[in-house]
């Protein structure tokens, strides 16, 4: 989510954690402004001090957190090439990164599948732009480990790890998953698992 200074950017970093998860709970349409008033301490009608409504909630936590995870992954890649690190070490921490996505910010992936559509057509492009721009980045990378690979197959691959690793949300009931270190090694493991298994078992030395 985005980072504001000030007691302001506080409350509305507030405002919207506790709206993405009444949103992710009960659905958008059954929540109100009152209710996530009433988690952050505040009246429904002082929150349209910081929103114009719940539409404006929806549409910057949907673009925030797609701009996030791109921008957030360009800067893993950055970091590893300007360490000359291989391309697999870029691909770990490209995993690793939405692994964290994944389990810290469930409600939002609860969010973008079931509410993306309540969103304006302008911000909604804007989501899939960003979005196609971070699959692109992972392709990249995944070409590189896996030279042989073919690019609609890469892209088709980070697809479906991106649904493994976007399973979570099912992960809600108590016990269903074990301690988050334990899960993010085994989500790390299956998602690499996947690319090596779709890169036949061959990988760049590099």
């Amino acid at each position: 989510m985005n980072t504001h200074a000030g007691p302001a950017g506080t409350r509305r970093e507030q405002i919207l954690r506790e709206a993405s998860r009444l949103f992710a709970e009960h659905g958008f349409l059954g929540i109100g402004v009152d209710q996530i008033g009433a988690a952050v301490g505040i009246s429904g009608p002082a929150l349209y001090r910081h929103f114009a409504g719940k539409e404006a909630m929806l549409t910057e936590l949907l673009v925030g957190i797609s701009s996030r995870l791109r921008d957030g992954g360009r800067q893993r890649v950055a970091e590893a090439r300007a360490a000359g690190l291989p391309p697999r070490e870029a691909l770990d921490a490209l995993i690793a990164g939405h692994i964290d996505f994944a389990l810290d910010d469930r409600a939002l992936i609860t969010l973008h599948d079931r509410e993306l559509n309540r969103v304006p057509e302008a911000d909604r492009k804007q989501v899939r732009q960003l979005q196609r721009q971070y699959v692109e980045l992972w392709v990249e990378i995944v070409r590189e480990v896996h030279p042989g690979l073919a690019e609609a197959e890469a892209r088709t691959a980070v697809h479906a790890v991106f649904g493994l690793l976007n399973s979570t949300p099912r992960l809600v009931r108590p016990g269903a998953a074990p301690d988050r270190e334990t899960t993010a090694a085994l989500l790390h493991r299956l998602a690499s698992g996947a690319f090596e298994a779709a890169g036949g078992g061959t990988a760049s030395g590099g």
